[in-house]
């Protein structure tokens, strides 16, 4: 499980401004074009990394899959159904940190988990999820007691251990240090190569979609078009020193979004 079938999707939202500046995009009663038009589909299990200019609509595509949001036109269907709500079968990992303060990270973990009457298999699928992600030993700490790392890791336990048919993850490693968003970045592709959930992730790091997706989908400025729909038939781990073909696909994606000499 876990198909996803975005189907002509566009959205709009009302300009703030009273006129719209000459020239701006603005449609109709001062309309601003956000998607024009997406339409993509993904397999189950597959891991596919979203990139685009900043502002282009990357986070709103997400939403909309995860039925935060409608789309103005068209339509999501995951797994034949449309999406028209938020559903358990699919977990969102936010941007910023999404740990509740007041909670340990047995606590945290724990929320999504509220409904299983029977305690000790709740028990044993939060210590699993905890052990997945190298967490054991913290059970009782609080987000705050945690480094930016480790309450990332608190995150995706959260999430796995509602066992969600699909994982939507939005710029997860911001904030975080060289090394940790390294060690993150290989904690990702490990834990997917293990539950081989259907896994979308939006990221500005151009190494990091193409290191960590089964497929890569590139956005244009907004109103954001697809601009590309790669596939990735590269074994891993992946270095693009010893692998050509994903070289000059970097190469290629840079100048997509603008930038002549890939460091």
């Amino acid at each position: 499980m876990g198909h996803i079938l975005i189907d002509s999707v566009c959205k709009e939202y009302p300009n703030r401004r009273r006129k719209p500046r000459p020239g701006s995009p603005g449609t109709g009663k001062y309309m601003v074009p956000v998607l024009d038009h997406i339409t993509l589909e993904f397999g189950e299990g597959e891991m596919v990394c979203i990139l685009g200019p900043s502002g282009c609509g990357k986070s709103t595509l997400l939403r909309i899959v995860a039925g935060f949001e409608p789309p103005t036109a068209g339509r999501v269907i995951i797994d034949n159904k449309r999406v028209e709500r938020p559903s358990s079968d699919s977990i969102f990992v936010f941007q910023n940190n999404g740990l509740l303060p007041w909670m340990t990270v047995w606590e945290n973990v724990e929320l999504g988990l509220r409904h299983l009457e029977d305690r000790e298999a709740k028990n044993e699928r939060i210590a699993e999820q905890i052990e997945i992600v190298e967490l054991e030993g913290f059970e009782q700490h609080y987000p705050h007691q945690l480094s930016g790392g480790m309450r990332r890791r608190a995150e995706l336990a959260r999430a796995l251990a509602v066992n969600p048919n699909i994982m939507i993850m939005d710029e997860p490693f911001s904030g975080l240090d060289f090394l940790t968003h390294m060690k993150m970045r290989e904690e990702v592709v490990n834990m997917h190569r293990f539950t081989r959930k259907t896994t979308l992730v939006v990221t500005h790091d151009i190494d990091d979609a193409l290191i960590m997706g089964d497929r890569i989908v590139v956005l244009d400025d907004r109103p954001a078009k697809v601009k590309l729909d790669h596939k990735l038939d590269f074994p891993r781990p992946r270095d693009f020193e010893k692998l050509p073909e994903l070289s000059e696909l970097r190469k290629q994606i840079f100048l997509m979004q603008g930038v002549l000499y890939a460091v």
